[in-house]
């Protein structure tokens, strides 16, 4: 016997999914704005869905036992199952092949790893899958096309598991201790996420983890153990006007505690994960209980027209808005940038577009007749008039064709993005030069700073050239250079440039890596007279780590600071602080990347970062530019001293 319960309505829960998706959108499409925790959505939607599959659940195993059902019977997993599967997949399947075929037509880094994000969206495993292949979810470099599913992943997993498991909590004879027993199972998720993450574990596993990360579904679930008699038979109490209206103030606090929440500054420990999301979730808990309290009129405040509008299209709205932006970046300015405002707009714009479309044409139309009823319209229509037809063989033709793009750009994605190929040419010319150094049997020993003659000591005869200045050309054997990935992806161009350079570049170093690196190269006696470094990459330099650096350099070497090139916030304040220390330090130059890079971005990878083989040699090129420099105005500076010197030898000896 098959019984299907109504599902249930409460007040105010629209309202909240709008707030949640709004939360979400600006957080991604509009980064540089004030919502920088605007991912707490995300944990609304959790709250919001543990509680309402839990009720829904609840009322159809009541409803069952009412009718006399045996307790193994009473919530119909099949079509529990079917329910969430007409609700999901057509929106999703629409999305995969749209956006697939839009990925490869953009091409590109873009495609990379798209087969792997296809199957985890359709399998509901995203999230376990981007843990395994380890995708960084707080990486900008090459951002998913999918990433956005690793959430809704979690929520089918909870979908496929829940009912399940829920006939074994309900043998539990206590309401409350059904409540407490979710909440212990949330402490635990919640915990455990704190646990990797202050032991310095992988932060994409703390938040893409279903065990880490079930912490906001569960709390929902606690809500609705608890709520489960006592909204059906309130207590007096609980509609006295004054309790009503203490709910629903209680409401608007929590929505506005939620938006004050997003607008405040992440960190990556644990007052963030879980903290901060723990916070939205019981925010999102009060927000919830004002909402379905009898009487409330906070639920109807916020299921305003607008609000519920954009709450009942949340879904679809969620799912467009990531690969949205994610292709736009990747086709007009590269993936990784900053989003200009512009491009959030248009990305905001489409998705909107995008998701009425789907909610009006594609969703609910299975929601209502399911995909039997679905297919059998669609074979009516293909026996109706001509404008009928012309709707039916479109419409399937247009997914076909999507889908068979889809396939392709699956099929034609590379296995790695240009910048990861960069990276790795330039790490593999690094062990060929090595080898090479090793196989020859010679150690390469590092050149002396050039010496200068000394000066004339009586001026020169009529009619003989002019003296000039002579600097030595300054060849690789005399530099030792230190940098990040940029300067491992150009590490060809540099061996080739300047031979016998010694280079020590490695992938995420930033300034702060670079004293204990060259302090151990010091050690190592292989700090050479040009000591040249390229760490303003990955993050902001200050000015303790530039002093140390430049102290363990040492006024008898000279230091070369290459500046940064990459589309993140801080760049401009890493180029700034490193001219200013050169600036103000004698014996320090800076070699500019950032210029020469800017004029040349088609020599650059897809991330807008790393050399390519050309963007390599002028990298080299302008490293050796910066270096000749150094030794240029030495150079002319010891010319004028003796050019003064024999002035004055000059005047002494005719006694001028």
């Amino acid at each position: 016997m098959t019984t299907i319960a109504p599902r249930p309505r409460y007040a105010g829960l629209d309202g909240l999914r709008a707030v949640a998706v709004a939360l979400v959108v600006l957080y991604h499409l509009f980064p540089a704005w004030w919502l920088r925790q605007g991912f707490i959505g995300v944990d609304v939607f959790f709250v919001i869905s543990g509680f309402l599959i839990t009720s829904l659940l609840l009322r159809e195993s009541a409803r069952a036992a009412a009718a006399g059902v045996p307790r193994a019977h009473r919530i119909d997993l099949l079509d529990f199952w079917r329910r969430r599967a007409r609700r999901l997949l057509p929106g999703l399947v629409t999305l995969i092949a749209v956006c697939g075929l839009w990925a490869w037509f953009v091409g590109g880094d873009v495609l990379v790893g798209l087969g792997r994000q296809v199957l985890g969206a359709l399998t509901f495993s995203y999230n376990w899958a981007s843990v395994a292949a380890g995708a960084g979810y707080f990486e900008a470099a090459t951002p998913e096309v999918f990433r956005n599913l690793w959430s809704l992943a979690v929520e089918e997993q909870f979908y496929v598991l829940w009912p399940l498991l829920l006939p074994l909590v309900l043998l539990v004879p206590s309401v409350w201790a059904r409540a407490v027993l979710a909440l212990a199972a949330a402490g635990a998720s919640a915990a455990w996420m704190a646990a990797i993450v202050a032991g310095g574990g992988d932060l994409t596993r703390a938040y893409f983890g279903t065990d880490t990360h079930a912490f906001g579904i569960l709390l929902g679930v606690a809500l609705a153990f608890a709520l489960q008699s006592t909204l059906e038979s309130p207590a007096r109490w609980m509609l006295h006007p004054l309790a009503r209206s203490i709910s629903s103030l209680g409401g608007f606090a929590a929505v506005a505690a939620l938006v004050l929440l997003a607008s405040l500054v992440p960190t990556d420990g644990t007052q963030t994960f879980p903290g901060v999301l723990l916070a939205a979730s019981a925010l999102t808990l009060g927000a919830i209980l004002a909402g379905a309290w009898p009487g409330s009129w906070f639920g109807r405040a916020i299921d305003v027209s607008p609000l519920r509008w954009v709450g009942a299209r949340s879904y679809g709205i969620y799912l467009w808005h990531w690969p949205v932006v994610i292709l736009l970046m990747a086709a007009f300015e590269g993936p990784g940038a900053p989003i200009p405002p512009a491009v959030g707009a248009a990305a905001l714009a489409i998705t909107l577009g995008a998701a009425t479309l789907s909610y009006r044409f594609v969703e609910q139309p299975v929601r209502r007749l399911g995909f039997r009823g679905s297919a059998k319209l669609w074979a009516r229509r293909m026996h109706g008039t001509p404008r009928m037809r012309f709707v039916a063989v479109t419409s399937v033709t247009a997914f076909a064709l999507a889908a068979c793009a889809t396939t392709g750009a699956i099929a034609a994605a590379p296995r790695e993005t240009s910048a990861e190929s960069a990276v790795e040419a330039g790490a593999r010319a690094l062990e060929r030069s090595r080898a090479a150094e090793i196989s020859s049997g010679v150690a390469p020993t590092p050149t002396p700073k050039p010496t200068y003659p000394a000066p004339p000591r009586a001026p020169a005869e009529a009619g003989e050239p002019s003296l000039a200045p002579q600097p030595a050309t300054v060849t690789g054997d005399q530099i030792t250079a230190v940098g990040d990935s940029v300067m491992l992806a150009s590490a060809g161009g540099l061996v080739e440039r300047l031979p016998g350079i010694h280079v020590d570049a490695a992938v995420s170093r930033s300034m702060y890596a670079g004293p204990g690196i060259l302090e151990s190269l010091s050690n190592a006696e292989q700090l050479r007279p040009y000591v040249v470094v390229a760490l303003g990459t990955n993050g902001p330099v200050n000015a303790d780590a530039l002093t140390r650096v430049a102290d363990i350099v040492g006024p008898d070497r000279s230091l070369i600071l290459v500046n940064a090139f990459a589309p993140r916030d801080w760049i401009e304040g890493v180029n700034a602080d490193l001219a200013a220390f050169a600036a103000s330090r004698p014996g320090v130059v800076v070699a500019d990347w950032s210029g020469v890079a800017g004029a040349h971005t088609d020599t650059l990878a897809g991330d807008h970062i790393h050399p390519g083989s050309a963007g390599g040699r002028l990298f080299a090129d302008t490293v050796a530019s910066a270096v000749q420099s150094v030794e240029d105005a030495r150079a002319q500076a010891e010319f004028e001293r003796s050019q003064q010197r024999s002035a004055l030898v000059t005047r002494l000896l005719t006694g001028s």
